[in-house]
C-alpha cells in the first residue's frame, strides 16, 4: 500500500459524526487522573479539525492517551475516537524513539536475547541498583517489576513436545502465540494446546510469526509495525487457505491485528480479519453450537475474580470469557467493575508516566484487594503483569483456568463418542 494510501486511511477516520457531548472524556482513565491531558474528544475529534489544515496543532500531550479505547466504548456516535488520536500521533509527531522505546517496543528482538540467559537475566532486573540504573539512565521506572523470561521458548517446547502430536487430529486450528507465550509464559500455550487437544483438535504454529506491532505503534515506530504486520497477515493467508480458524490467547494481540492493522497501519487485512479470533470465543461458540463438549474435575476449587481488559471490551468478547469460567462447576466467579488497570503495554513501565498508570489502576487494585480472590482472570498479560505487582494477587488466563480444571480424559471420551 503507498504513503499517500496510508495517510488517506488514517485520516478518515469518522470525526465528523462527534456530537460533542464529551461522554467520552467522563468515561476516560487518564482525564480522571490529570488535568494535563486534553481529553479524548479535544485529543481526537475537535483537534483533527484544527491538525487537517494545520500540523502544527498538533499536541504532544497526545502521547498520554492509553488507546484503551474506553472513550470508543462510551461513544454514542461509533467515532473511532482513540484510532484518531493514534494516527495523528503517527502522522504529526516529531518525537523520535529513545533507545529506552526501541528496547521497550521490540519484544522478539529483547525476547530472543534474553531467554538463553532467563537464570540470570531474571534475578538482576529485580536488584534495587540495577533497578536505580534503568530509571536514572533510561528513564524505566525503578518501582516497575520485569515479568520473568523463560529459558526454554514456547516455539522450542512445540517442535519438541507436541508438534509430531498434532497431525493425528482430524480437525485443525492455527496459534498465534504472541511475544508473551513465547518468551515469557510458555505455560500457556501448554494450556491451551492441552484444551484444544482434548476437545479433538490438532495445533499448528503459523509458518512465520512476528510480534503483532502494538509496542512498536505506541513507541513510534509504525514502520516496522507494518513490516511485521504483514509477514503476520502472510502467514495467516497461508493457515487460513489449509481450512484453519487462526486463535490467540491475547486480547491486545487480537485486536491489534485485527482492527488497528487497516486503520492504523494501513495493512489489508479485510480477508483475514474475520479468521482471527480469540480460543475463549472459538470454544464458546463450538460448544454452544454442540460440536464440543467439556467435562470438569469434580475437585476443583477456585474463587475467580474476573477483570474486562480494555481491548476485550472494546470487541465485545468479554462474555465468551467470562460465560466459560461460569460453566466450571467449582469456580465461585466474581465480576470485577469494569476498570482500566492503567499499564497500557508499555506505557506503565516509562518513568514519565508511572505514578500517573498506577494512579488509573487505584481503584481496580483496591477492589481486587477487597474481595481477596484465589486469583483474578484476564485476557491480557500486560494488565497481568499491573495486577500482580500492585496486589499480589495471582492473575491468571481463562485459557489457563479451563486447563487446570478440566478432565482430559473424560472430555476426550465426550467428543469422541
Amino acid at each position: 500500500m503507498t504513503t499517500s494510501t496510508q495517510t488517506q486511511n488514517m485520516s478518515a477516520n469518522n470525526f465528523e459524526q462527534c456530537l460533542k457531548c464529551s461522554i467520552c472524556t467522563v468515561y476516560c482513565p487518564v482525564s480522571a487522573v490529570t488535568p494535563l491531558y486534553p481529553g479524548p474528544k479535544q485529543a481526537g475529534p475537535d483537534g483533527e479539525r484544527y491538525r487537517l489544515k494545520n500540523k502544527d496543532f498538533f499536541n504532544e500531550a497526545l502521547k498520554m492517551c492509553l488507546n484503551c479505547k474506553r472513550c470508543e466504548v462510551a461513544c454514542p456516535s461509533g467515532v473511532n475516537i482513540g484510532d484518531i488520536i493514534q494516527a495523528a500521533r503517527i502522522k504529526y509527531s516529531t518525537h523520535r524513539p529513545s533507545l529506552r522505546d526501541m528496547m521497550l517496543a521490540n519484544t522478539d528482538f529483547v525476547g530472543t536475547m534474553a531467554s538463553p540467559f532467563a537464570s540470570i537475566a531474571n534475578p538482576v532486573l529485580k536488584l534495587k541498583p540495577v533497578k536505580a540504573v534503568l530509571h536514572g539512565v533510561m528513564a524505566i521506572d525503578k518501582h516497575r517489576t520485569f515479568p520473568d523470561y523463560t529459558n526454554r521458548k514456547f516455539e522450542s517446547w512445540f517442535k519438541k513436545e507436541a508438534a509430531a502430536h498434532q497431525a493425528h487430529y482430524e480437525k485443525q486450528v492455527s496459534y498465534f502465540h504472541g511475544c508473551y507465550v513465547n518468551y515469557n509464559y510458555p505455560q500457556l500455550g501448554k494450556d491451551f494446546v492441552k484444551v484444544m487437544n482434548a476437545v479433538g483438535y490438532g495445533v499448528n504454529l503459523l509458518e512465520k510469526e512476528k510480534c503483532c506491532g502494538v509496542a512498536l505503534i505506541a513507541n513510534g515506530m509504525p514502520k516496522q509495525a507494518r513490516r511485521q504486520g504483514e509477514v503476520n497477515m502472510a502467514s495467516m493467508r497461508k493457515a487460513i487457505a489449509q481450512g484453519h480458524q487462526v486463535l490467540t490467547t491475547s486480547s491486545t494481540c487480537t485486536f491489534t491485528m485485527r482492527d488497528e492493522y487497516a486503520h492504523l497501519l494501513g495493512i489489508d487485512n479485510h480477508d483475514v480479519r474475520d479468521s482471527i479470533t480469540l480460543a475463549t470465543r472459538f470454544l464458546f461458540q463450538l460448544l454452544e453450537s454442540g460440536e464440543i463438549k467439556l467435562a470438569f474435575k469434580n475437585d476443583f476449587h477456585k474463587r475467580v475474580a474476573y477483570h474486562s481488559a480494555c481491548h476485550m471490551e472494546r470487541m465485545g468478547w468479554v462474555p465468551y470469557s467470562t460465560r466459560l469460567l461460569r460453566m466450571i462447576p467449582g469456580i465461585d466467579f466474581v465480576m470485577l467493575e469494569s476498570q482500566c488497570c492503567g499499564i497500557s503495554g508499555t506505557y506503565g513501565f516509562k518513568k514519565e508516566n508511572y505514578e500517573r498508570s498506577q494512579a488509573i489502576g487505584k481503584g481496580l487494585f483496591d477492589q481486587i484487594k477487597e474481595l481477596t480472590p484465589d486469583c483474578v482472570a484476564t485476557d491480557c498479560e500486560t494488565c497481568k503483569w499491573q495486577i500482580e505487582m500492585s496486589t499480589g494477587v495471582t492473575v491468571e488466563n481463562p485459557i489457563s483456568i479451563i486447563a487446570q480444571a478440566l478432565d482430559v480424559e473424560e472430555t476426550r471420551r465426550l467428543n469422541n463418542a
